[in-house]
This record gives C-alpha cells, sequence and structure tokens, in this order.
C-alpha cells in the first residue's frame, strides 16, 4: 500500500519473534533456564550498545569539532548537529535493529545450549569418516599442522578466530549507526540473524561436537593461545550445563554447521552485491579463508562444517536481500552502485550510498 514505510527490519523482527517463541517452549519443555549469555569478551547486552554509543560518538563528535575550529559556539553547534544526523526516524530504526538482532542472538544462544537434551545424539564419528574420505585417509586438521607448523601459524590464527568474535558487533554497530541508507543496514543485519537461525536448525539436525572435543589428542601439539584457552572454557560450561543446567552457565557446543564461516561468507555476497571497494572485497575474502583455516586447524569444526556453513551464508546473504527488497548490482568501476526496488529512493549519488 503506497504511503506505508517499511523499515527493512521486518524479516529481522519477525525472526526474534519466533526464536524467543521457540526458547521459552523449548525451556519449558525440558525444565531448562532461560539465561542472557555472555559472549567470551564481555555481555553483549552490554558490549553491543557500547559499540554503538562509540560508533554514535564517532559519527558526531568529528562534525562537532570541524564547525566549532571555525568559531561557532560548541552548545549551539552540538544540538546542530545531533538534530541533523540522529532524526527521529534515524534513532528509532537503529534501536529496533539493535533490539531486533539482540533479542535473536540471545535466544539462539539459549537454543544451541539446549541441544544436548532435545538431541542427545552426535554424529562427529560420521563427519570424521567424510572429512577423511574427502582428504584420502588424511584428517584435515593433521594436514594443516604439518603444513603451516605448530607455533607461529597458531598463534595468527587465533588472533584472526578472535577476531569475528569482536568483528561482528562493531560491523552491526556500524551497519546500524555509520550508514545511511536503511536497505543496505537493513540486509546485513537481517542476513546476520537468518544465519544464527539457520545455524541452530543444523545445529540441532546434525548435532556435533567437533574435532577438539572428539579427539583432543591430536591438538597438544599445538602452542598454547586464547583460542585454546577459549575452547578449555567452553568445554567446562558444556560439562557443568549438563551436570547441573539450573546453576551453570550458557554452554555453546554445536559444531554443524560453522557459523564463523557463514557469517564471513555472508559478508563477502553483501560486499560483493553492493558493490563495495575491492580493497574491501578482498579483504573480506582474506578473511574469510583465514577463517575456514582457523576453525579447522583449531578443531573446532570438520571440513563438512566449512561446507555447510558456506551454503547457510549465501542462503542467509540471498534471503535477507529478497525480503528487505532492494535488490543492488556491484560494479567494480562504479562503488556502491545501487538499483532500488520499486517504490524507493535510490542514494543521491554512488558513493552516497553508504555513508553521507
Amino acid at each position: 500500500m503506497r504511503g506505508t514505510r517499511r523499515s527493512g527490519l521486518e524479516l529481522c523482527i519477525a525472526l526474534a519473534v519466533v526464536s524467543v517463541i521457540a526458547t521459552v517452549i523449548v525451556a519449558v519443555a525440558e525444565n531448562l533456564p532461560i539465561r542472557d549469555p555472555d559472549g567470551s569478551t564481555g555481555p553483549q547486552y552490554i558490549r553491543l550498545p557500547l559499540m554503538v554509543g562509540g560508533a554514535l560518538l564517532l559519527d558526531v563528535v568529528p562534525r562537532i569539532v570541524a564547525r566549532v575550529w571555525r568559531g561557532r559556539r560548541l552548545r549551539e553547534v552540538a544540538v546542530e548537529v545531533v538534530r541533523e544526523r540522529w532524526t527521529p526516524a534515524n534513532l528509532r530504526f537503529t534501536l529496533i535493529g539493535l533490539a531486533a538482532w539482540y533479542a535473536t542472538y540471545a535466544a539462539i544462544r539459549n537454543l544451541k545450549a539446549y541441544v544436548p537434551w532435545v538431541n542427545p545424539s552426535l554424529h562427529d564419528d560420521d563427519l570424521r569418516r567424510l572429512d577423511r574420505l574427502m582428504f584420502f585417509g588424511h584428517d584435515p586438521a593433521r594436514l594443516l599442522h604439518d603444513l603451516l607448523g605448530t607455533d607461529v601459524a597458531a598463534h595468527v590464527l587465533s588472533a584472526v578466530y578472535l577476531l569475528w568474535i569482536v568483528a561482528l558487533p562493531i560491523s552491526l554497530a556500524l551497519a546500524l549507526v555509520w550508514v545511511r541508507r536503511e536497505e543496505l543496514s537493513s540486509w546485513w543485519v537481517t542476513a546476520v540473524c537468518v544465519d544464527w537461525v539457520l545455524g541452530v536448525l543444523c545445529n540441532y539436525a546434525l548435532p556435533t561436537v567437533g574435532p577438539i572435543y572428539e579427539r583432543p589428542g591430536m591438538f597438544d601439539s599445538l602452542a598454547p593461545t586464547d583460542t585454546s584457552s577459549l575452547q578449555q572454557s567452553m568445554w567446562d560450561q558444556r560439562v557443568q550445563m549438563l551436570a547441573d543446567p539450573a546453576h551453570a552457565h550458557v554452554q555453546n557446543i554445536a559444531a554443524f554447521a560453522s557459523l564463523h564461516v557463514a557469517v564471513a561468507v555472508t559478508a563477502v555476497v553483501v560486499a560483493r552485491r553492493a558493490g563495495f571497494p575491492r580493497i574491501a572485497q578482498w579483504s573480506l575474502r582474506v578473511f574469510l579463508l583465514l577463517t575456514i583455516l582457523a576453525t579447522v586447524y583449531f578443531g573446532w569444526h570438520y571440513v563438512s562444517d566449512v561446507i555447510g556453513g558456506l551454503l547457510l551464508g549465501i542462503a542467509g546473504a540471498a534471503v535477507a536481500e529478497r525480503f528487505v527488497s532492494v535488490s543492488v548490482t556491484a560494479q567494480s568501476d562504479v562503488p556502491f552502485r545501487w538499483r532500488f526496488a520499486e517504490g524507493r529512493r535510490p542514494a543521491d549519488s554512488p558513493s552516497d550510498a553508504l555513508v553521507d
């Protein structure tokens, strides 16, 4: 209907509602607690708003400083810039996006924790045999250890793996604050939500714990890193929750499919379809490759999990693009060239499609 304003976050909101309802149903049916999941770098409900707030300050402070530098009064300039940059519509969009994504995240983390109660079977043996079949009788993780070594490579790939944990909420903060075209922001936030939901469905369909927990001795030769500490911490949380779910933290071990790979693939697809500059596209591709290597190298995932993550990430980007009602064409010689769905206002110029 003409005149109806859509934020582009409708699917994200719907996924949040469905995820929360599913969490409540499973929790009641299995007599399990619903908890606010903590990220490895701090509670997500604190971390993400702080990042959004930081991005907001970076959005307005330089503009305020530039105008004050030209001799204008600070109070007058601050009010002017905030009114220009943060209209009620912009603020509403940011808050809705933040709330919808966090609700989905928290619900999915709880649903992931419930997998051992709903589907207690494990299929690690099946995926390990499939990996060995694909690699002619060899374990892919051991091949990487022999090829890359177990010291310097361990530290480098650990940094890459942990970077993802911080990069995801930062990317959401930037999308909700800096990107001034709602279609692109909605696309990314919704795609991540789709990845989470598809990922937890995979967790329930094919429960696994991953090579590091199924055959831990294969990774004893790796140098101690923050990633190995995280792996031990996650195993301890799983053991505690299985023993006493009422008083334990949320466990987060469910390997198929690789969500790290899925979100990295989604970022690559969105960057390509939106026509990001080549350096951004190639940086994301390199990050995807390193993420794949890290997940297998440390035993987080089987190669089968990686393949599942690749497919999941492509599906997440495609589903979100369709429901956000925007199509884009990527041409490397014209960055950020957009072709909007009927009835949507195009960017004033190609480079204006991201930040103004």
